[in-house]
């Protein structure tokens, strides 16, 4: 058995350590090792174009260092998936498209612009020794496709363009994994209920449905019947209605693989479960969440954050997570709108100097050792404590149990292939493998 921590006010970073034993009455987290729930797609970090360019501004040595801490998985993070903006996002260098303008039939169809993420998608793959898995979201169709005619704030995609757009995300597919680059899933559309100063769209609970009933016929009739769509990719507050306006519908139902979400301005979770709860046969993956207003260097609370969404969504049946950009420079950016945000890992580009934040070391607790294809095991007991655990496909057990509060915590730990009496620090996290 091996017991790693993160601490506040210790130095203590994903560390191994050893067990201290309780001294009063402990809290009881029964875990039900026979009671198995969602198996897990696995962990990643998105490939903006700030964080690739931002690994163009380093050395080599940095560079290659950098992707391993997220994607080796001895060394890192042990990162499988991933995220790409199908063309432009506020986290793109500016504005762009893969076709020139008003081209309707995408004859100009062109992804070399995203060449500097492809490469380091396939410097990541080196490190990993496997494909990263890699979803597909726009945050905006072409200007000329929307009523507002602009590629910002807002505006509905056309009605007449609905196949078009169709098209273009069979081009996108084609393009990319013509380059090699493996394409799982692609999501309707970036955060469509958000009216933006950076590349936006939005897409009523009609809207998205009557679009998915394009899509998935247009991505079948591809050949990709095996590429997953997810609705919504927005906050939780709205995932329940906007799942069940577009699965009410059989036909678009057939084509929806499931619903992603984001985490930004609230922690409903029971809207996840709820969510699952109401449609078990289908999916849940988490698709975006950072910390925003600029850099947050040092910041233990960040790394709270994380570990509280990522246990919460975890038990409640969500089978991936994907952090937002993987690398950003000690400005929160580079980003086009000055929507400067937090990254685990920031980089002082003058001094080429590498810095992993708490958020790093926490989502490390969760993707280091919970592999793909794990399946989540039931637990219960005490709410002293935030707690979730695993079965992986070797037969190790997992649990990552989190303590925000400022006293330390006695816990027995019983269900697991042995019983467990541990102190569970204040403000720590660990993960105990078996």
């Amino acid at each position: 058995m091996k017991h790693f921590r993160t601490k506040k006010g210790a130095n203590e970073w994903l560390s191994e350590v050893e067990f201290q034993k309780p001294v009063g009455q402990p809290v009881v987290i029964e875990v039900q090792p026979n009671d198995l729930k969602q198996e897990i797609i696995g962990f990643g970090g998105a490939f903006t174009e700030a964080s690739a360019y931002n690994l163009l501004r380093i050395g080599k040595a940095q560079r290659h260092k950098a992707i391993e801490a997220y994607f080796d998985p001895d060394k890192g993070l042990g990162y499988t998936i991933g995220r790409i903006s199908i063309h432009g996002c506020d986290f793109s260098l500016g504005s762009y498209l893969y076709i020139d303008d008003y081209d309707d039939e995408l004859k100009t169809f062109d992804i070399s612009r995203d060449q500097k993420i492809i490469d380091l998608i396939k410097d990541a793959e080196k490190i990993a020794k496997q494909p990263i898995q890699i979803l597909g979201s726009p945050w905006t169709p072409p200007f000329w496709m929307k009523d507002n005619h602009s590629p910002i704030k807002g505006g509905h995609l056309l009605p007449q363009y609905y196949q078009t757009w169709a098209d273009y995300f069979v081009k996108f597919i084609d393009a990319f994994q013509g380059k090699g680059v493996s394409v799982f899933a692609v999501t309707v559309q970036n955060e469509p209920a958000a009216v933006q100063r950076w590349d936006s769209c939005i897409y009523s609970n009609e809207q998205e449905k009557a679009f998915v009933k394009v899509l998935g016929p247009t991505l079948e009739k591809a050949g990709y019947r095996d590429k997953h769509i997810y609705i919504w990719d927005h906050n939780r507050d709205l995932m329940v209605e906007r799942t069940k306006a577009v699965l009410s519908d059989p036909e678009a139902r057939k084509y929806v693989y499931g619903t992603a979400f984001h985490w930004y301005e609230n922690e409903q979770f029971d809207e996840v479960r709820k969510t699952h709860d109401l449609y078990p046969d289908k999916h849940l993956l988490f698709t975006e969440g950072c910390q925003e207003g600029g850099p947050h260097f040092g910041e233990y609370q960040v790394g709270e954050r994380y570990g509280r969404n990522m246990i919460h969504d975890l038990r409640n049946y969500t089978e991936g997570y994907i952090d937002w950009n993987l690398f950003l420079d000690d400005t929160g950016g580079p980003n086009h709108v000055n929507n400067l945000c937090s990254a685990p890992m920031m980089i002082k580009i003058f001094h080429e100097e590498l810095i992993q934040m708490p958020s790093y070391y926490y989502i490390g607790h969760f993707s280091k050792f919970i592999k793909p294809k794990a399946r989540q095991m039931a637990s219960e007991g005490t709410d002293a404590l935030l707690y979730v655990a695993f079965l992986n496909p070797d037969g190790s057990q997992v649990i990552v149990i989190q303590n925000q509060s400022d006293n330390a915590i006695d816990t027995y730990i019983n269900g697991m292939k042995e019983s467990i009496s541990m102190i569970v620090d204040a403000h720590s996290i660990s993960t105990l493998i078996l």
